[in-house]
């Protein structure tokens, strides 16, 4: 039969000049493109949103002279049968049957065009095909973000004039250069996601009861939002009925699932809005614009994912900038003990688990099976070479010496098994309160008298002191420190 249709899949972030000057060999035939990662935008692997990509192909194929059918692929797990699922996809939402008889595969990509070709289709290579082989979009990507301007030379003039007129550059360069966020959108790759939603959700009452009588109506945002329980709350109040509530999350999963509660009707307030951004990516909104800043668990996460006391004072020089006049950032987080750099004596139960004479060093695999496993005082060990954040201890008698900010945080994360190789990314104890009420006044803001620390006694009661004692190092019993403060810091009216 003669040929009908080229297939053409592909995530199309970027499109070509050279792939203009290919498809055009192919006259009368209609292009079918399955963009593939259609729900994924704003990370390392989908930095371009799908209806750019879209707009972008329509572009390219009227300039091209080209008869075009675009199609949306959402990602799937990885399966041997991805071309069976692209193919019904398409038949689904076209009619279209695309088959061997009718159909030839244009792919430069080596294990995908081998799940085609095992179902009977022609291959052409595309870029594959050429000597010598042409620079591929992927490549053309990277050196947009790159800051190589040749790349405008390589695209096609469709990907350029849609990159330049919906400000894609800066986005894209942002994204794929992201020091902090990983290449499917999140902090980490190691983090379970679904045990992460259900903890806050369980927690968010708690902190909105914390908060609430601090917040100023307005324009109230909550960064760093997870899946959005705290804002669930905030759109319950009568006194906040005539405020917006803005949701601003990094992490792909928290995002959708905050997108689809949104959908659901979850939210009575019309002015709800939910925004995909890196906090580290700059400023987010425009100056003096925000009356209550939000922000729970998250500060911790910019100190460690970041760089540490840099990271964070550009990230409070952002809130302030957006802040208005007698607007509010309320912080709740962990915290650092006071004086946390003082030595002190650590003992900790060696009969509640295992303890192996080394601890691993390529710790994969059934990770909490292992670490859940192992006794108080192994899992010491075990975290020392874990933790992103170095620290030393030595042996003294039964206990371990070692300085009370490793004790802790040591001790705030040992139980965290299900995410252990998340959690030893993250320092909970990088600053104590004097460190952040000297960054807050170093920014400008004040520090209501509302500001405190805390201590977990649940926390202490029922996972730390049944397994460890604190001492000084002549031994006299020390009290368990802080471990949480709430941060109310305000921005002057006459600034």
């Amino acid at each position: 039969m003669e040929t009908l249709f080229l297939l053409f899949p592909g995530r199309h972030h970027v499109l070509t000049r050279f792939q203009a000057d290919y498809l055009r060999r192919w006259p009368g035939v209609t292009i079918v493109w399955p963009v593939t990662s259609a729900n994924h935008e704003n990370t390392k692997r989908n930095p371009v949103p799908y209806h750019r990509r879209e707009a972008a192909i329509e572009r390219f194929s009227v300039l091209a002279g080209l008869r075009s059918v675009v199609v949306p692929i959402f990602d799937t797990a990885p399966t041997d049968r991805f071309a069976e699922v692209t193919l019904k996809n398409i038949t689904v939402a076209t009619g279209l049957e695309l088959t061997p008889a009718n159909t030839v595969v244009a792919c430069s990509t080596p294990a995908v065009a081998a799940l085609y070709r095992g179902l009977g289709f022609t291959i052409a290579g595309v870029e594959a095909d050429s000597t010598p082989e042409p620079a591929r979009p992927w490549d053309v990507l990277l050196r947009l973000a790159a800051g190589d301007e040749s790349w405008r030379e390589l695209a096609h003039p469709a990907t350029v004039d849609v990159f330049d007129r919906y400000r894609l550059v800066d986005s894209v360069r942002s994204v794929v250069n992201d020091p902090v966020v990983g290449a499917e959108g999140g902090l980490t790759a190691t983090r379970n996601y679904r045990t992460y939603v259900e903890a806050f959700a369980d927690s968010a009452a708690r902190k909105w009861e914390l908060v609430e009588r601090h917040v100023r109506p307005g324009r109230i945002v909550d960064l760093g939002c997870g899946a959005g329980a705290v804002l669930e709350l905030a759109d319950r109040e009568p006194a906040l009925r005539e405020s917006d509530l803005i949701g601003v999350e990094i992490a792909r999963h928290l995002y959708e699932e905050c997108v689809h509660k949104k959908a659901q009707g979850v939210f009575t307030n019309a002015n709800v809005f939910f925004y995909r951004r890196n906090v580290l990516g700059g400023a987010i909104f425009p100056p003096r614009s925000i009356d209550t800043t939000l922000t729970f668990a998250l500060t911790h996460e910019i100190w460690s994912y970041g760089d540490r006391w840099e990271s964070l004072r550009r990230f409070a020089q952002a809130i302030y900038d957006h802040t208005a006049p007698g607007g509010v950032w309320i912080n709740s987080d962990v915290c650092g003990p006071d004086n946390k750099d003082r030595k002190v004596l650590l003992t900790l139960d060696d009969t509640d688990g295992a303890n192996p004479p080394e601890p691993r060093r390529d710790l994969t695999g059934e990770v909490a099976e292992y670490v859940g496993g192992l006794s108080t005082r192994a899992r010491l060990d075990q975290f020392a070479v874990d933790f992103r954040f170095p620290f030393s201890y030595v042996a003294a008698g039964n206990a371990v010496e070692l300085t009370l900010g490793a004790a802790m945080d040591y001790l705030t994360r040992k139980d965290y098994a299900d995410n252990w190789l998340s959690e030893v990314q993250e320092q909970f104890c990088g600053l104590e309160y004097a460190d952040w009420k000297s960054l807050l006044a170093d920014v400008g803001f004040e520090v209501d008298p509302a500001s405190a620390t805390s201590r977990n006694d649940w926390i202490i009661d029922h996972r730390i002191a049944p397994t460890a004692t604190l001492a000084a190092l002549d031994g006299t019993p020390l009290e368990w420190p802080v471990t949480h403060v709430l941060l109310v810091a305000r921005r002057p009216f006459n600034t």
